[in-house]
């Protein structure tokens, strides 16, 4: 001990004999020189060269904070307590370092504790706005909200459902008639082409000829879609796989390819699989898991029924009153209008922000577990999107995947300019979109047509934005008020009063 106090005696000692700031003869040293952004940044960004003309006060500054941390790490390693080592002629102010919220600075630490901050106070918000709405309205939620008699009208819709697999059976009959060569390639996609328009037709005439409810509706549309979706896939894939296996008999395979596999038989099995996993791209083998955590798939399957039961109860208490007591924002005043969507925008981003956790990462991922899917990727990070494509490409990486492999470099492939293959795939999605929501409505004005297809303005605007600012906050903020705040609860509000003005309810 008196050894190691005799080595700070000598230490302190060293630090005493300064004057104006520790010399930089106290502990010699081969890094006694500024680095040239120190030097920088002390100057005023003027240069290492004019520090030096000014003096050597800066020079010697920072000799003394490196001879201070050699002094440090000195004493903690002869273990001196602390009456030796935090002196008063210690500096303080050791090195250059930016306030935590500096905008060069705020972005590279966790802010944790402020997003904990965020939700207790979202938390807290939202619980006295529930218990202020029930107060004053009652619990509004109708005894038939899940199920009620008119419940039992909605069978033929039921039926239609449970017929869908006849599609993706006829479609195998066909690739299989292919395989044997017992029928042409123009026969094949001609079949094909008549067989996906059925699957998307019958559910539709169905549905018209039917006083079903909305939901009913809709989710009969989603499956027809998604069959279409998923017999397309497979007929373009075989097809291709056809060429393929044909250009290697004739030895004509790029060599970057001659490693690839092309060789595939049609089963019914491969095609039964591909038509119940959580994905709209079809291939003969996919990455699959080792064994199915039953205990997993229990507890999201509980979080699944408490957020849908969530966001049944946001539906039925808050935005339903706000759109009956609302008028149809394109005759009614403009500003009451403005106030009806704002109004709308909070609750209804709740209900979207549900739906998306329960779709897409519970009920997919559940259905990916039953069925050892591996590939769990069905969206990215979409709310960092710095743009509307950004978004778009994150949001439904099933959909993404598809568009991409199937309609976007297809038309690539045929010389379609990017451009023009940029707003087609738009335009197949915009479709759908219209379907799946006019459809059940029997109301055919396309506004949810023309709400996909203002997209690519859209996105031409926010890359502008983000280009001319170099900001990803410019981006993500126009893309989430165009978008939630504005896009979604208006397109609500002109359905629901269109609707109410078909069953003659409304003036």
């Amino acid at each position: 001990m008196a050894a190691n106090l005799n080595e700070a005696s000598d230490l302190n000692f060293s630090l005493r004999r300064r004057t104006g700031g520790i010399s930089s003869t106290t502990v010699p040293d081969s890094s006694s020189e500024t680095s040239s952004s120190e030097a920088d940044y002390l100057d005023g960004g003027k240069g290492a060269a004019d520090v030096k003309d000014r003096g050597d006060g800066a020079v010697e500054f920072q000799n003394s904070m490196k001879n201070v941390e050699r002094i440090e790490k000195h004493e903690s390693r002869v273990g001196l307590d602390s009456r030796f080592t935090y002196r008063p002629s210690v500096p303080a102010h050791r090195t250059i370092k930016e306030s935590p919220l500096s905008s060069d600075a705020i972005f590279k630490q966790s802010h944790a504790g402020l997003f904990n901050l965020c939700i207790v106070v979202l938390v807290a918000v939202n619980s006295r706005l529930i218990i202020e709405n029930l107060m004053k309205y009652g619990w509004l939620i109708r005894s038939g909200f899940w199920f009620s008699s008119r419940s039992l009208r909605d069978w033929p819709l039921f039926m239609c459902c449970l017929t869908l697999p006849v599609f993706p059976l006829a479609a195998f009959l066909f690739e299989k008639l292919a395989q044997k060569n017992l029928i042409s390639e123009p026969v094949v996609v001609l079949l094909h082409i008549v067989n996906t328009t059925a699957a998307v037709l019958y559910p539709v005439l169905v549905i018209l000829r039917c006083d079903s409810a909305f939901m009913s509706g809709v989710t009969l549309m989603l499956f027809a879609c998604i069959v279409w979706l998923k017999l397309v896939s497979y007929a373009h894939t075989n097809y291709d796989m056809r060429a393929l296996t044909k250009s290697v008999e004739k030895g004509d395979t790029p060599l970057s390819s001659q490693n690839m596999d092309y060789s595939f038989d049609v089963n019914i099995k491969s095609l039964a699989y591909f038509m119940v996993a959580p994905t709209l791209c079809y291939q003969i083998s996919y990455p699959r898991t080792p064994y199915v955590r039953k205990g997993w798939v229990v507890r999201q399957f509980v979080k699944l029924i408490i957020f849908t039961g969530l966001m049944g109860f946001i539906i039925e208490q808050y935005i339903n009153p706000i759109v009956q007591n609302s008028q149809h924002p394109l005759k009614g005043n403009f500003l009451y209008a403005i106030e009806r969507v704002l109004k709308l925008s909070v609750p209804n981003l709740y209900v979207w922000l549900c739906m998306f956790y329960c779709l897409f990462h519970l009920w997919l991922n559940i259905l990916a577990e039953l069925l050892c899917f591996g590939d769990r990727e069905f969206y990215k990070d979409w709310w960092n999107a710095k743009t509307v494509e950004e978004y778009w490409r994150m949001w439904n990486m099933p959909v993404h995947k598809w568009m991409v492999r199937h309609i976007y470099f297809p038309c690539l492939r045929n010389g379609i300019p990017k451009g023009v293959a940029f707003v087609i795939s738009f335009l197949v999605s915009a479709v759908f979109h219209e379907l799946c929501i006019a459809v059940p409505c029997h109301i055919f004005k396309l506004w949810a047509f023309f709400g996909i297809m203002l997209q690519v303005p859209l996105v031409l605007i926010t890359s502008y934005l983000q280009n001319k600012f170099r900001s990803s906050m410019v981006g993500n903020m126009m893309f989430w008020f165009s978008f939630c705040i504005f896009g979604q609860p208006m397109c609500l509000l002109l359905y629901y009063h269109d609707l109410m003005n078909r069953n003659g309810k409304m003036e």
